[in-house]
């Protein structure tokens, strides 16, 4: 997933700009500044009156000549890495910061940054002039007309009482966005389970379990608890009792903030004339329309619930056979579909996923990816000794081989604690910008397993370096334009593509070198047998995306309805049905914050990365196409439209037949 910076536009990544207290330390490194709790408050407020400064000297600049163009169009960029310096850190730490008083203060501020940002797209003046500045080549095109939509999209040529109406639904879903993830972030609930009720498990797992005075253990919410137990767990009632309580941690209060938010959006878009919140969004992205969504939803669908329906009659005849019940009786719930995908891949591909921990210890896995990026495109990260928020966190600096200058920095912050955000992300907190020698900062959040990966969590760490990749390798004109500031419908094919080196026996053969060689190295036969395992079990998986992307475009449609009983009626349209008493919304981060009327953008851009893939022609470890996939792709942000990039680094036009190979196994015409 790809972590927005909360700012009101929709195109672009992160909105941003440099006042004097929070000026990174260096010119040559970009880091990132950490105030203390007590700090954000009045430097937040210092940051906003220099924003507001800025804006002044913007609205009386007289853009109709050449050099107040080119005043106007650098006055603002630089007002923009004003915001980012200001936003960038607040969004991040509000998220990851081990001091709670800090993650409030942050998000104060945030919600202070995103008040000052309506007033901005709601700037009268500024407006008029981005729209007649004049501009001289496709960049500044792109970034008028970009920042043209977005002085749009928040009201700006809307009569004054709708306007009006427009700021105060920006500004709490500014809120329903801050409060929807705290709901999740800070539970602390602990589940307490019997030693028996852990049989199945593997011994290094139960071992750093939490017990209680009776013996017992407690498991909360993390990931590499959570999903270890769904796979190996061998008590059907404990896997059921976990799963609820993981699914509604956010509920009741988060299906209301739900509600409260699609209800909102509506609203917004109705009042700036359109008939639904996905008819608002979707024409800023490659999709345009809800109705080419719908379309291309249903086509997925048509493949993969005949698969879902035939991997899931395997899981139950192999359940009836181990089990030693009848067919009728063997049932597949949901909380029973990680476990006996698991067994049958133990069984018949002889694959245990958390036997592959071995094979890709954390620390090691870490750098080879880091190695394979550099091989790739001609990088290098060197460490460096940084202030950083937690111990566990490290900074690298980002150098280009050719020239040995610094290009970037990233931070890794990839283990579980405690009122941490506690999925997988990349924030992009500070965007290029060649015209003031600024460089670029992703940083990667995580919650591994911190003594070994299965071959999914090693696909996840992929997958969001590659964001951090999109990010840090930013060779932008305009900060606005940097990085994962593309549509939203393409920002994951980058990601998506990068997780297919972990499918690529030359890429996988050099990770021993990264542990000193102690841990073992995947032979060919064995890479057949984890892809082969992987197949296994797609029809089940994208079933669920084209659930989750289909209740996202239903939610948003011009009828949005009640978000529980939407949920209800389509999970129960489906082969497994739907599971009483569970409230998944309450946890669907995804649609309340900037992936609303956009999740369908994962199988979107599934569909991008894999005809990109293409272009390696079955050599992934190849510098050349790397290298010129760097310079067509990931060092132009959005410069161009995604379909323009795209075009250039294939050669030709996109082509889904690569997708549907991929999740049915079967030929497709093009």
């Amino acid at each position: 997933m790809m972590k927005r910076i909360p700012v009101l536009k929709s195109v672009v990544c992160a909105l941003s700009l440099t006042f004097s207290v929070w000026a990174t330390a260096s010119a040559e490194r970009p880091v990132l500044p950490l105030p203390a709790a007590g700090e954000i408050g009045g430097q937040c407020q210092a940051g906003i009156a220099d924003l507001n400064r800025k804006v002044s000297e913007l609205e009386g600049i007289p853009v109709e000549t050449e050099e107040g163009a080119e005043a106007f169009l650098k006055g603002w960029n630089r007002l923009q890495i004003s915001l980012e310096n200001l936003q960038g850190p607040m969004a991040l730490l509000s998220q990851v910061s081990p001091d709670g008083e800090v993650r409030k203060n942050a998000d104060a501020c945030s919600m202070n940054v995103q008040r000052f940002i309506t007033d901005l797209f709601q700037n009268a003046k500024l407006y008029r002039n981005m729209r007649i500045v004049r501009v001289n080549d496709d960049e500044e095109r792109k970034l008028r007309q970009d920042n043209v939509s977005a002085y749009e999209d928040a009201g700006v040529s809307l009569l004054p009482d709708k306007q009006k109406r427009v700021k105060q639904i920006l500004a709490r879903l500014t809120e329903i966005d801050q409060e929807f993830s705290r709901n999740i972030r800070e539970n602390k609930t602990r589940l307490v389970f019997t030693p028996y009720e852990l049989q199945g498990l593997p011994k290094d797992y139960i071992d750093r379990l939490q017990k209680d005075e009776k013996g017992n253990f407690l498991l909360g919410f993390s990931y590499p608890e959570y999903i270890p137990f769904m796979q190996y767990a061998e008590n059907d009632k404990a896997r059921e009792r976990y799963r609820f309580a993981f699914i509604n941690r956010g509920t009741p209060a988060n299906l209301r903030l739900l509600q409260e938010a699609v209800n909102l959006r509506h609203e917004m878009a109705v009042l700036s004339g359109y008939r639904s919140y996905a008819d608002f969004a979707l024409r800023r992205r490659m999709a345009k329309k809800p109705a080419t969504v719908d379309k291309f939803l249903a086509d997925v669908e048509k493949i993969v619930v005949s698969e879902e329906k035939r991997e899931l009659d395997e899981l139950r005849a192999f359940k009836a056979a181990v089990r030693q019940i009848p067919l009728s009786e063997a049932e597949i719930r949901r909380w029973d579909t990680n476990y006996w995908l698991q067994k049958v891949k133990q069984v018949r591909y002889n694959i245990d996923q958390n036997v592959l921990r071995q094979y890709f210890p954390t620390k090691a896995s870490m750098d080879w990816v880091m190695g394979l990026a550099s091989q790739l495109y001609g990088i290098e990260f060197k460490k460096a000794d940084v202030q950083v928020w937690h111990s566990d966190v490290l900074y690298y600096d980002v150098i280009d081989k050719t020239t040995d200058k610094q290009i970037g920095g990233i931070y890794l912050d990839i283990y579980p604690r405690e009122g941490k955000y506690g999925h997988a992300a990349a924030f992009p907190v500070q965007g290029s910008s060649t015209l003031e020698n600024r460089l670029p900062i992703s940083v990667l959040v995580a919650n591994f397993n911190r003594y070994g990966l299965d071959l999914d969590e090693l696909e996840t760490m992929l997958h969001e370096f590659g964001h951090v990749l999109h990010g840090v390798m930013s060779r932008t004109r305009f900060v606005e334009q940097s990085g994962t500031s593309v549509e939203r419908d393409f920002v994951e094919a980058p990601s998506q593509m990068f997780e297919e080196w972990a499918h690529d026996y030359e890429a996988l053969s050099t990770l021993p070198l990264y542990c000193g060689n102690s841990c073992p190295q995947i032979d060919r036969d064995m890479l057949r047998r984890l892809n082969e395992s992987r197949r296994f079990g797609q029809g089940i998986f994208y079933s669920r995306q084209a659930l989750y992307a289909k209740y996202d475009m239903k939610i948003y449609s011009d009828k949005p309805g009640d978000v529980m009983d939407t949920w209800v009626d389509m999970e129960g349209k489906t082969l497994q049905g739907y599971d009483q008493g569970t409230q998944f919304p309450g946890q669907f981060s995804h649609v309340v914050s900037g992936y609303s009327a956009g999740y369908y953008g994962y199988l979107w851009s599934k569909v991008l990365a894999l005809d990109m893939l293409s272009r390696f022609n079955g050599k992934l470890v190849n510098p050349q196409v790397g290298r010129f996939y760097r310079k067509t792709v990931l060092e132009r942000g959005s410069e161009l439209p995604a379909d323009r990039m795209v075009r250039y680094f294939l050669g030709r036009s996109p082509d889904s037949a690569a997708f549907y190979e991929d999740i049915s196994g079967l030929e497709v015409n093009k």
